[in-house]
């Protein structure tokens, strides 16, 4: 009977494998490489235009929140109970903030209306007692 080595699988030579195995891995690795290198100077150009280190410097707490807010939402928590509540209490805060105000000019407005009223109401009522007196007046002479 013939051993292992003098009959390889499927008919194939046994050196030949493992040379082009060896080929295409230094081919993926060659590609892989250049893959790298390409992403590596597209970032760089990305953060050059967008000047991430002069930000860095001028706002820093402002950056750390945006890298935050950013791996929340990468690591998967963008649809989940924690981000409901929070959009729920941040529309919340957003809308007493928007109406707050309008309810306030509303009720000023309200409440000026109110004291014009009361103003008309006080000089009709000094016409109507100034009438009054002088026609008392009259009646007495």
């Amino acid at each position: 009977m013939e051993t292992r080595a003098e009959n390889p699988p499927n008919g194939r030579a046994a050196g030949d494998g493992s040379k082009k195995l060896g080929r295409k891995m230094e081919k993926v690795g060659r590609t892989a490489e250049q893959v790298w290198d390409r992403t590596r100077d597209s970032f760089s150009d990305i953060g050059d235009g967008m000047d991430i280190k002069g930000r860095v410097e001028r706002h820093p707490f402002g950056t750390v929140a945006a890298a935050l807010g950013i791996g929340y939402v990468l690591g998967g928590g963008l649809f989940t109970p924690l981000t409901g509540r929070i959009v729920r209490l941040g529309v919340r805060i957003g809308m007493r903030l928007a109406v707050l105000p309008l309810l306030k000019q509303e009720m000023a407005e309200i409440v000026s209306s109110m004291e014009e009223e009361d103003d008309d109401q006080g000089r009709h009522e000094g016409k109507g007692r100034q009438a009054t007196a002088k026609t008392n007046e009259n009646k007495g002479r």
